[in-house]
């Protein structure tokens, strides 16, 4: 495979752990690793992951976390940390992908799994605590390289230097960076995340509460 084919660079998974923050332990799976060989994609997870608050991650249409590897690079060039794969709590680190640039609805075939981009991330304290820096949640919110979510449309396995080929993208111009920048950082641009059809109805009926 060339080396500019868009890709998985690795796949990695994570169970919850304890952090112990001194006053009251937290419980989180924002740590994932990468793993050898085939990982099956199925149902909402990899096999080996986990989330460890259902409530606010996972779930069907956050089954799949990605995150570009030139995303990472760029955050260890500005905070002179040395970040890899998993950093950001990532399911599947890509390499050649604009993941932040994916529109809402675009599908994914990474081998015989089909992945479907549903959403920007949101970014909670335990981002902080992967980074060991409670001002990087802010950080992340202020530029746009949130990563995406994705839903499972078909199961199958991915492993790392699978292809990663976009088998369809929507007719409309919604991007994650896009959601992002409306749901954290400018919120007169939120009308404009109903443009896409394919936008989650909670995140509909949320917009439209706000803007009506």
């Amino acid at each position: 495979m060339d080396s500019t084919t868009p890709r998985l660079l690795t796949v990695n998974v994570g169970e919850p752990r304890d952090v112990d923050l001194g006053d009251r332990i937290v419980r989180t799976a924002i740590w994932k690793s990468p793993v050898d060989g085939r990982v099956p994609v199925r149902g909402v997870n990899l096999d080996g992951d986990d989330q460890a608050d259902r409530t606010v991650h996972g779930g069907p249409d956050k089954a799949v976390y990605a995150y570009a590897s030139e995303d990472t690079a760029w955050w260890s060039e500005h905070t002179g940390k040395d970040l890899g794969p998993g950093a950001f709590g990532e399911n599947l680190t890509t390499a050649g992908v604009d993941v932040s640039g994916a529109l809402i609805g675009e599908r994914w075939a990474i081998g015989d799994t089909l992945l479907e981009v549903r959403q920007s991330r949101m970014p909670c304290f335990k981002l902080g605590l992967r980074m060991d820096d409670p001002g990087f949640v802010r950080a992340f919110a202020q530029v746009d390289r949130p990563g995406a979510y994705l839903a499972i449309v078909r199961e199958s396995d991915v492993g790392a230097g699978d292809a990663v080929e976009v088998v369809h993208r929507p007719d409309h111009h919604v991007t994650m960076a896009l959601m992002h920048r409306a749901l954290l950082q400018d919120r007169t641009l939120l009308p404009e995340l109903l443009q896409a059809p394919e936008l989650m109805p909670e995140w509909r009926d949320w917009i439209l509460e706000r803007t009506a």
